[in-house]
């Protein structure tokens, strides 16, 4: 690599890091004051930079709300083509994907809530993109179902539903989940792959008779 070459990659790099810097303070203020509640005065006094260092790198408050709205969707995006390039069955590759999804929503947690909360203030077409990507999550995971199915793996009636079942059960943890609480990251995984695992019906799976089913403990 040329000098001059190693100088561009720096400079995007220094770039890069200074964005998601903006963007991490923006994230914490939208959280805890929400979108409209946040001006990008308050980011910059946050960041100890002033208002024309925003702007150098966002074009407005819109665009950065986009990109926080974009991180966990990107992630769990990634997470997924990562577990189906694992080799093993269907149900191999499924629980990997929920164990790696439900991991992004509980570490991520204020960004997914941002935009949970937020979808309202993105532009139209900003919207419509990210929905895209969350139709194309669903849409990949139906085929693992869908392939588990037709092998006799799993019994399930309808893998585009299910699947968008699933994405729900792991996203929407996002909105309950409290660090400390009485879950550990760990416990809520668990429950949620074992949640998945009877919703499709897992081939040779024992089920435990209903009247020998212990009571679940009631947590105060």
């Amino acid at each position: 690599m040329t000098a001059a070459g190693s100088r561009n990659n720096l400079k995007a790099e220094l770039a890069q890091f200074k964005r998601r810097r903006i963007r991490e303070e923006a994230n914490h203020l939208f959280y805890r004051q929400g979108y409209e509640g946040t001006t990008i005065d308050a980011i910059a006094d946050k960041l100890q930079v002033t208002k024309p260092f925003i702007y150098s790198y966002y074009k407005n408050k819109g665009e950065i709300l986009y990109d926080i709205a974009r991180v966990g969707i990107t992630l769990s995006s990634e997470a997924l083509e990562r577990c189906l390039a694992i080799p093993g069955s269907s149900w191999d590759q499924l629980k990997l994907v929920v164990d790696e999804v439900t991991r992004i929503v509980v570490q991520n947690q204020e960004y997914i809530v941002v935009y949970q909360r937020e979808e309202k203030n993105l532009e139209p077409e900003q919207a419509r993109a990210i929905r895209e990507q969350r139709s194309a999550f669903d849409h990949r995971l139906a085929e693992v179902l869908a392939s588990g199915e037709a092998v006799g793996e799993f019994r399930l009636q309808d893998p585009p539903l299910t699947a968008t079942t699933i994405g729900g059960m792991m996203s929407w943890v996002a909105l309950w989940y409290q660090p400390g609480g009485h879950w550990s990251e760990a416990e809520i995984i668990t429950h949620i792959i074992r949640s998945v695992e009877r919703l499709v019906a897992v081939r040779g799976r024992q089920e435990v008779p209903p009247a020998s089913r212990p009571q679940p403990e009631i947590r105060k």
